[in-house]
């Protein structure tokens, strides 16, 4: 039995600093939990107070970066706006140009069909029109009368009758009677 007391007593004796250093240990814990604890706390007053201010601090930023893009984007649009008029202006131009030939293609045409046609030109017409007042001038000197105001139109010449036949007999139309001026 004595050694078991004696046994018992070593054991206890050698728990003690165990027990000891278990205390110092769940002590130091609970220390530096309470100081976890504390700095979150801390941390959480800190993020209000300054919150606001940071809030307001990327808020400004936020605005400033946004004037820098708009004023970049502003600044290529009036590239990109001024390169497309610049190509419309091209575009329009080269297509009055084609119009412009194709007008003139036109009329070349239509010129040559009138004329393969035997249609008088506007030119043909006027020489006409002023050997008609010429000649008539001349007749009226010729006959000692004042001249009569102008016609307007030039009388268009009646094309020839044709011969008519009667019974296999061809008639020819009768030539105008020539008439003596008057004096």
């Amino acid at each position: 039995m004595a050694k078991l007391k004696k046994a018992a007593r070593s054991k206890t004796a050698s728990r003690k600093p165990a027990a000891k250093s278990a205390e110092a240990a769940s002590h130091n814990l609970i220390s530096t939990a309470q100081q976890i604890w504390a700095a979150g706390v801390g941390a959480l007053a800190r993020a209000q107070g300054e919150g606001t201010d940071m809030f307001d601090a990327l808020v400004k930023k936020g605005m400033s970066l946004e004037a820098q893009t708009r004023k970049l984007a502003n600044g290529k649009v009036d590239v990109v706006r001024a390169t497309v008029e610049d190509r419309v202006e091209n575009v329009r131009e080269k297509a009055t140009d084609t119009w412009d030939r194709m007008e003139k293609v036109f009329e070349d045409r239509v010129q040559r069909a009138l004329t393969r046609l035997g249609v008088p030109t506007r030119e043909d017409l006027a020489g006409l029109n002023k050997r008609v007042e010429t000649l008539t001038a001349e007749l009226r000197k010729q006959n000692g009368k004042a001249p009569v105001a102008k016609k307007a139109a030039v009388p268009v010449k009646k094309a020839a009758k044709k011969p008519v036949k009667k019974a296999g007999k061809s008639v020819l139309p009768k030539a105008p009677t020539p008439r003596a001026p008057k004096a």
